[in-house]
């Protein structure tokens, strides 16, 4: 297929280059010129504008830092919608509010466009390896559409529900995330505070009923598990910014529904503080930092 891909980062950059592994044509387009160099050096082509990217474009994929960032690209003044084909499939692989998840879909349709949202779980890592996990919202026929092709990047497909159903399922998702690799610092650092070895600790705790996603693949100990930001001065990874982004949506729509998250709320508060003391860069696992004794 030929495909249209905005945003080639940390993400997008790594879901990009396993399109075209798979064969396909992978028109990229991206306002950092750098960026977009190191797409093509993986074997996708450089459109000049957004606009040219989508010309021809079996499917056109999306994935932006921000709600502002995917309006903007569809329904600015030089707005790409107008531009895809009626017959092309458009897929939103951003983290965003499901109101302007469902407010932009809304709009292809009423244009005779098909447009989902897919976010994804993974992080860097699985965005490399090809392991994503989708979490799509939009029928189940367009969602039908688009797997032969997130197959391509991913290892799971999943069919929330209609449009905007996919963010606010990701956004749970990463909500549970945040509080259970807060947990599992504090149980790391308490632990060595009382002279416990961490990576023995982190042992008797996977094979216990502590064990979460955060022990088996992300320990946020420097030095207890290999090829992950904690042993790599928390460089790559998942930035603490970003997670503050989606604990901030998981807020927006606990507020909307009336939902009772004490527990999100309280991970939020402790990500923007972590955040705010220079770790905003740093993958979210930098979060054992605000846990340890001040030297």
């Amino acid at each position: 297929m030929k495909i249209g891909f905005f945003g080639v980062g940390h993400m997008g950059g790594p879901m990009a280059a396993n399109l075209v592994k798979a064969g396909h044509e992978v028109i990229a387009f991206d306002l950092v010129p750098e960026l977009l160099n190191a797409a093509v050096e993986q074997g996708a082509k450089a459109a000049d504008s957004a606009a040219q990217a989508v010309q021809g474009a079996d499917v056109v994929i999306s994935m932006l830092p921000s709600a502002g960032a995917v309006r903007g690209l569809y329904l600015g003044e030089a707005g790409v919608l107008k531009h895809i084909d009626a017959s092309a499939l458009i897929i939103d692989c951003s983290t965003i509010d499901a109101d302007t998840a469902r407010e932009v879909a809304a709009i292809a349709k009423e244009q005779g466009r098909v447009m989902i949202d897919a976010p994804v779980s993974g992080g860097v890592g699985g965005a490399k390896a090809g392991t994503l996990t989708f979490i799509c919202g939009g029928q189940e026929e367009a969602i039908d559409r688009a797997r032969p092709v997130l197959e391509c990047m991913g290892a799971q497909v999943f069919r929330a529900g209609d449009n905007g159903a996919g963010q606010l399922a990701k956004i749970c998702n990463n909500m549970l995330l945040a509080i259970h690799m807060i947990g599992t610092a504090e149980a790391l650092q308490m632990g060595a505070d009382h002279g416990l070895d961490p990576a023995v600790l982190s042992e008797i705790m996977k094979a216990s009923s502590g064990d979460n996603w955060s022990l088996d693949k992300y320990n946020p100990w420097p030095g207890v598990m290999e090829n992950v930001p904690a042993s790599n001065e928390y460089e790559g990874g998942f930035a603490v910014k970003l997670m503050n982004k989606d604990l901030g949506l998981a807020l927006q729509a606990a507020l909307s529904s009336q939902s009772a998250t004490p527990m999100g709320n309280l991970a939020k508060s402790l990500y923007a503080a972590h955040g705010n003391h220079g770790y905003a860069e740093k993958d979210f696992s930098s979060i054992q930092r605000f846990f340890r004794h001040k030297e």
